[in-house]
């Protein structure tokens, strides 16, 4: 039994190690091609993420064609498929442009034509009031038979202006998808580090009355992952995002910036203020995950380690993560006290 359990560990933490050749070795074997956003799916689905999405991929067999791929990848919203739909269509919407730009160029040359034909036509009537009828009826035929052709070329001009604002529509849509799920971390649901540093960018850029920074990181998720394996680790990060979420009200800010680091952003806020929400954060994850250790079955809480900053404290973004990166260290190096704020006053972390 104890060896089974072993066995299992083992095989857990090979495939944490190093998944890229167990992907590469089942893109060969099912005739995928060796394009980037064919990798993210295949990766995404080998990760243990996404079950359903690695059950629709199996589902297509050998030799899927890319349509299907790229249609499997937009349906499970991944960034990299997000973004080529958003370029096909701009390069549709292009196309779609460039076509009603000739068209309506046609338009104009089909008036003046008109126009012109118009002008011949009341000069002709003026210079000899005693033309026959038929001659006129004739010149009148070639108006009118200009005429409907300006107005079936209008028609599908119009045609075209509808589909090319479609189009365009859809470009929009598809990019502002791409740029939301560039912005968002896959795992949780949360803004991701990019997305951060933009908040913290306008953490600096307002007349807000300041900020505070608060880091919490995991300092034993590699451990974790290699007792429990990779799936129990994901199962962890994500109740973790879900117990921050409820924890903090609806107009704070949380990130996951690193594979086990979230990160706050709390407004108007003292450092006394920032550390009782630091207690208050780490106090819900203690009492609302828990797990059994490889040598024991009690429950025992998740080690964190925490750290926080005044953005007062700091002449940007980037230094005031700096600060609390500092005091993320010397907490993780004290687990009898694993919250520390920075003090900028005394020049050091306690």
């Amino acid at each position: 039994m104890e060896g089974s359990k072993q066995q299992r560990l083992a095989r857990s933490a090979t495939a944490t190690v190093d998944p890229l050749p167990k992907i590469a070795a089942y893109m060969a074997r099912h005739g995928i091609a060796g394009l980037p956003r064919n990798f993210e799916l295949a990766h995404e689905a080998f990760s243990g993420q996404n079950p359903e999405l690695a059950r629709e991929l199996a589902a297509l067999g050998v030799q899927p064609s890319q349509h299907n791929l790229d249609q499997l990848g937009l349906k499970h919203r991944l960034a990299v498929h997000c973004g080529v739909q958003a370029e096909r269509l701009h390069a549709e919407a292009v196309t779609t442009l460039s076509r009603i730009k000739d068209q309506i160029t046609l338009g104009l040359t089909q008036k003046r034509s008109f126009a012109r034909s118009v002008e011949t036509v009341a000069e002709a009537v003026k210079d000899d009031l005693g033309q026959g009828i038929e001659q006129l009826l004739g010149e009148l035929d070639l108006l009118s038979s200009v005429a409907i052709q300006m107005v079936k070329a209008e028609t599908q001009l119009v045609h075209d202006i509808a589909a090319g604002v479609d189009v365009l529509t859809q470009a929009d849509r598809a990019a502002r998808a791409a740029k939301g799920l560039a912005l968002r971390d896959r795992l949780t649901g949360l803004p991701n580090r990019a997305a951060f540093f933009q908040q913290l960018e306008d953490v600096y850029g307002t007349a807000s009355s300041g900020a505070a920074l608060i880091l919490i990181e995991i300092p034993d998720l590699a451990g974790i992952q290699h007792q429990y394996g990779e799936e129990a680790a994901t199962k962890l990060i994500r109740k973790l995002a879900a117990i921050f979420r409820k924890t903090i009200k609806k107009h704070d800010y949380l990130a996951r910036i690193e594979v086990g680091t979230f990160a706050f952003l709390f407004s108007d806020v003292s450092a006394d203020d920032a550390h009782v929400i630091a207690e208050r954060l780490f106090s819900a994850a203690e009492n609302n995950l828990v797990f059994a250790t490889e040598n024991s079955q009690d429950a025992v809480g998740l080690a964190l380690a925490i750290g926080h900053a005044l953005s007062a404290e700091a002449n940007d973004g980037l230094q005031l993560l700096v600060l609390a990166e500092i005091a993320v260290q010397v907490a993780r190096a004290n687990p009898r006290q694993p919250i520390i704020g920075h003090r900028a006053t005394s020049g050091r972390v306690a």
